[in-house]
This record gives C-alpha cells, sequence and structure tokens, in this order.
C-alpha cells in the first residue's frame, strides 16, 4: 500500500510529528482537528457553533489538497 502525506495551507499546520492527512488511494485519514485559523495560527475563540464550523472548513481544505 503506498502512503501519500497530504499539507495544505488551508488548515493549521501540524504542531507535533504528524501530517494533516494520509492518503492510501483507498482511503484517507485524517489527523484530529481543532478551532485554529490556518491564516493567523490563533485559536477561535467563538461559540462552539463558529468553532465547529471553521474545524469543518480545516477539514475541508485538507480533503481538497489529497
Amino acid at each position: 500500500m503506498q502512503k501519500v502525506i497530504v499539507n495544505t495551507s488551508k488548515a493549521p499546520a501540524p504542531v507535533g510529528p504528524y501530517s494533516q492527512a494520509i492518503d492510501t488511494g483507498s482511503f484517507l485519514f485524517c489527523s484530529g482537528q481543532v478551532s485554529i485559523d490556518p491564516s493567523t495560527n490563533e485559536v477561535l475563540k467563538g461559540s462552539v457553533v463558529e468553532q465547529t464550523a471553521l474545524v469543518m472548513k480545516n477539514i475541508g481544505g485538507v480533503l481538497s489538497q489529497a
């Protein structure tokens, strides 16, 4: 199985020794996401609705790169 590391500026950069996602061709394994704005690297201090929307946007950025 070939593994391709997925990295994008549309999601927060990893802060540890992991990738934003790994694409195996048949599956895409995404790392956990938190409500960090990728353009500022700041944690969003909004409501749970606002934080969830940002997390989903970040995941969408990873998916679009894969």
